[in-house]
């Protein structure tokens, strides 16, 4: 089979719907119906437009300034947009550089569709921020896509802005495109970056509802590019797959976004109280060490040198018997010291799911 199952979603496949405490997922709280205030009894429950709502795509577009509703293509989440772009992109024997770690679909994709596939690992020694120089030495001739994540998921690192231009100015010398998930950009309170789409006709921008806005289950994501020649592409694949959204989940995005200010700023308020608690707790601890996240609700922890713990045994205690969730490590192709520490849920279910880490930990080194 050319396609298989994700390490990171077996995990949650495994152990999502058997936790009470959720500090591995990478989004802010999920919302419910009642949450949004919302009469859904005129849904017309018909087919949609194949490249999504013209009021959703128009509300999409007034993030990308410069970007019309015809350049922004509504998919089934983030991960159908990555699919198709990738695949509107590259031919088997292909040659991809994806910033690693990263959600495994953006490897995983071209690694099924044939492509050589070469990861640019962030390095804890370098506060998880992408070494440009080394990426620019790995293209080859055959090189015809890099992907990026900014804010970083899973370490919420950021990069800098002059390093986005770089970036860019880069992928059009070479005649590359670059697909930039900016899932995470409304998490970013501090240097928010500019819409990579907007910066070049190389580069495509994807995005979703499920982070910043808790709404996963609705299944919405788009992505946003000035290259016509991607959108169709787009749109003639997922002919093939989904042809079109469902109706509620378009509504209910359309419902959020036009509300979105106000919301953001709840979401906003309530990462920074949880990024505080996440941030006094591995202050306290001896065996976790970690890089601050810059931006975004997830971190990246690790234990220190010299603990004697099997991390595989501790995550799997931490969530077998404390019910506590997190993503080890292995989930990202990564080292299993470490793991992925969320902490988009409520503040109670945060404090608590620490809490059990030290207990899982203190049962393990006895």
């Amino acid at each position: 089979m050319w396609f298989k199952r994700m390490t990171l979603e077996v995990w949650f496949d495994d152990y999502q719907y058997e936790v009470k405490y959720d500090i591995g997922e990478s989004a802010v709280k999920f919302l419910t119906v009642s949450d949004l205030n919302i009469d859904l009894q005129p849904v017309q429950l018909r087919y949609g437009y194949h490249l999504g709502q013209p009021r959703l795509r128009a509300l999409i577009a007034e993030e990308y300034p410069g970007l019309k509703p015809e350049d922004i293509a509504v998919t089934s989440g983030a991960a159908e947009a990555n699919f198709a772009v990738v695949a509107a992109i590259v031919n088997p024997g292909d040659h991809v550089i994806v910033e690693h770690p990263n959600y495994p679909s953006l490897y995983d994709v071209p690694r099924s569709l044939g492509c050589d596939v070469s990861l640019l690992t962030l390095r804890f020694e370098d506060q998880f921020r992408p070494d440009l120089d080394r990426l620019e030495r790995m293209v080859t001739p055959k090189t015809k896509l890099i992907s990026f994540t900014h804010p970083n998921n899973p370490t919420g690192s950021m990069m800098a802005e002059e390093d986005l231009h770089r970036l860019v100015e880069f992928v059009e010398e070479k005649g590359i495109y670059l697909l930039f998930d900016e899932t995470y950009r409304e998490m970013d309170f501090n240097h928010t970056l500019p819409p990579a789409a907007t910066l070049s006709d190389r580069v495509i921008s994807i995005s979703t509802m499920s982070k910043s806005y808790g709404l996963p289950g609705i299944r919405i994501g788009w992505a946003a590019t000035r290259s016509k020649e991607i959108i169709d592409a787009i749109l003639a694949i997922r002919e093939q797959v989904t042809i079109c959204n469902n109706a509620l989940g378009e509504v209910l995005a359309i419902h959020m976004l036009e509300r979105k200010d106000e919301f953001l700023r709840q979401a906003q308020a309530h990462i920074k109280r949880n990024k505080r608690i996440v941030s006094e707790w591995m202050e306290r601890q001896e065996h976790f060490e970690w890089v601050y996240p810059e931006a975004g609700v997830v971190s990246f922890p690790r234990f220190k040198e010299g603990v004697s713990v099997d991390p595989e045994h501790f995550y799997r205690l931490l969530v077998e018997k404390y019910k506590t969730f997190a993503v080890p490590g292995r989930c990202f192709e990564m080292d299993n010291r470490h793991f992925r520490l969320g902490f988009g849920a409520t503040p109670q279910e945060i404090e608590t799911g620490l809490q059990n880490v030290n207990k899982a930990l203190d049962e393990l080194l006895q």
